[in-house]
């Protein structure tokens, strides 16, 4: 159902950026956010009371979902996982590849630079193939390359402006270099994947990288004489940390370090969902890999890594406000907000204001589970659930 007129949801519990409140309206007109108030409703106002409405989220790090991948280089297939993740709130969306043939990954950004041209995704994320061997994790080690400046711009290109991200590490022969150029092209440059010590990591960051690839994973642990990546990365203020928080990648004490450091306005809770993410137990390929997902944790099938994760946004806000003990302005904050404002969208996503598009996700206010789901002022998912606000 499109928005076509002037329509209310009253009675919602809104999170907003200055804090949470209850029982208001939240007006849309077409695509966007018309007016936000506390006022009375009106009759043709949509009920949504028992229901709490948080803004879109934003996923800066997705690789599959609905069985399908968007390194498979056909549109059918990323479509697929673009609305399979759009149905579990995710509004705004990065589509990531994974380490393969430069030639392969030339022709998926190809592919995947329509779709951002057709208002499909936000752009494109290169992960791999300019990381370690050594913390490649489910990337086919035989692919791997150094990141070359000229080979980091000729995926760059294949783009056509749409390349969003580059996750490389630093240490290789190139990495510094690439890093300042991607910084350049208003690339963001990623560090992830990555066996390099602190000080190249601080290095990197002084050269343009603003983002790590889900932090603690792909990289050296914190130690006490030898901190590592981790520390410089969660330590500087200009860089952005992803997280995945699916209580397999991470320790629930290690996501609080992380919080207590970085705090919300620089974390970005993330899926690296793969192809099994809204669907079940199975094989399914990562790239080139096959991967085994078993009780929804997904695994390369020797067992030496896990690959990518299962999840969908609405499963990462209900479990940052449950088990996570994350407020409600935090977790959006870190899903929404936070995103939003590192790919430069801000402006239009990321929170519930007033001229921002109608980007809106519904959850029960009590179990936070997904209700509904709202994109450019259209119900993509659950719209049919609210009644209309009886007269008085």
């Amino acid at each position: 159902m499109i928005v076509t007129g002037r329509i209310a949801l009253a009675g919602a519990r809104l999170v907003l950026p200055g804090g949470v409140v209850e029982g208001g309206l939240l007006a849309v007109e077409g695509s966007r956010i018309a007016a936000i108030t506390s006022g009375e409703t009106e009759p043709g106002d949509l009920d949504l009371t028992g229901y709490t409405v948080v803004p879109g989220f934003v996923d800066l790090h997705v690789h599959g979902g609905g069985g399908a991948a968007y390194a498979s280089g056909v549109a059918e297939e990323a479509l697929l996982v673009a609305r399979t993740h759009l149905e579990h709130g995710t509004t705004t969306t990065v589509a990531s590849t994974v380490t393969g043939e430069i030639d392969d990954l030339v022709r998926q950004a190809a592919v995947l630079s329509e779709l951002v041209e057709d208002g499909v995704l936000a752009g494109i994320h290169f992960e791999g193939p300019f990381i370690s061997h050594h913390r490649c994790g489910a990337h086919r080690p035989d692919l791997l390359r150094d990141p070359d400046p000229s080979l980091v711009r000729e995926l760059v290109d294949a783009a056509r402006g749409h390349a969003r991200m580059v996750t490389l590490a630093p240490e290789l022969p190139g990495g510094l270099d690439s890093v300042r150029m991607l910084a350049d092209l208003g690339v963001i440059a990623a560090v992830g994947h990555t066996d390099s010590d602190y000080a190249t990591a601080l290095a990197a960051i002084e050269a343009g990288a603003t983002v790590a690839t889900h932090l603690f994973n792909g990289m050296p642990g914190i130690g006490h004489r030898a901190p590592g990546p981790v520390v410089a990365l969660l330590e500087d203020e200009r860089v952005t940390v992803e997280l995945i928080n699916d209580g397999v990648h991470l320790h629930p004490s290690v996501l609080d370090l992380a919080y207590g450091t970085a705090g919300p306005a620089r974390v970005a809770l993330i899926t690296d969902a793969m192809g099994a993410a809204g669907m079940g137990d199975g094989l399914y390929p990562l790239g080139p890999l096959q991967v085994e997902v078993k009780d929804d944790v997904a695994m390369l099938p020797d067992g030496s890594s896990i690959a990518g994760s299962t999840l969908t946004l609405d499963r990462v806000f209900q479990r940052a406000v449950t088990i996570g003990r994350l407020t409600l302005t935090q977790a959006v904050e870190s899903l929404s907000a936070t995103p939003a404002r590192l790919l430069r969208l801000g402006d239009s996503v990321g929170s519930l204001e007033a001229g921002k598009l109608a980007d809106l996700v519904v959850v029960d206010s009590e179990s936070y589970d997904l209700v509904a789901v709202m994109r450019r002022g259209r119900w993509v998912h659950g719209g049919e659930t609210f009644t209309t606000v009886k007269p008085a």
